[in-house]
């Protein structure tokens, strides 16, 4: 019973304050992982793309998941959506300041090979989160209206997605986790694509049946 209550009980901002320190934790452990700075960074640096990722995913996937696979579980993750979505915010923030203390403290080898048109999409990507992030509150709502918020969220939310496509499309030949991380986020949009046809269908479906229902 206690366990049952324990696991209720881990919503909202709780389940973000849990996943952030899970973050900080995978983070300091990749930190220490390696004796030598430069990769210790790239470590942390790789370790907090995952973990922004995975968060995303779910937070992608959520309204998905319940329309097609409706449970206990999917409906908890949809109710959870916006508390997943901070989550991946603040492991990216993570993930800019271990890139900014790369820049900083190792310039040449980051620059090495990059050129500054590389960084467009991650740009475009932060630009999108701290969007997404700042009106992720009531009183957003409010102010921009329903029908822009869910504009803005809903086209912030594909760009990411795109971004991600992009990251791992283009890093396909280095081989580690990158075919994997591009076969995730191309199930996934496919899978979210499904999602919405499937829910548009039922909503079409209802309303041929629902005026001769009543006839």
């Amino acid at each position: 019973m206690n366990r049952h209550t324990e696991t209720a009980n881990l919503h909202g901002w709780r389940l973000f304050s849990l996943l952030s320190l899970l973050v900080l934790i995978v983070t300091s452990l990749a930190l220490w992982s390696q004796p030598q700075w430069v990769e210790a960074l790239r470590s942390a640096i790789r370790a907090t793309a995952r973990t922004s990722f995975t968060l995303f995913l779910a937070t992608f996937l959520a309204s998905s998941l319940a329309a097609l696979v409706p449970s206990a579980f999917t409906r908890g993750l949809l109710r959870e959506r916006r508390f997943l979505g901070l989550a991946f915010a603040f492991s990216h923030a993570v993930h800019a300041v271990l890139i900014i203390l790369y820049v900083k403290f190792f310039p040449e080898t980051f620059w090495h090979g990059r050129t500054a048109a590389a960084n467009i999409p991650g740009s475009i990507s932060y630009l999108f989160i701290i969007l997404l992030t700042i009106t992720s509150f009531p009183t957003a709502v409010k102010l921009l209206g329903v029908r822009f918020w869910k504009g803005l969220h809903s086209t912030g939310t594909w760009v990411i997605a795109g971004i991600f496509v992009l990251s791992f499309y283009k890093r396909i030949p280095m081989g580690s986790w990158y075919p994997l991380g591009f076969a995730l986020i191309f199930s996934a949009i496919l899978f979210k694509l499904t999602a919405k046809l499937a829910v548009r269908l039922r909503r079409n479906a209802r309303i041929v049946t629902e005026p001769s229902a009543t006839h």
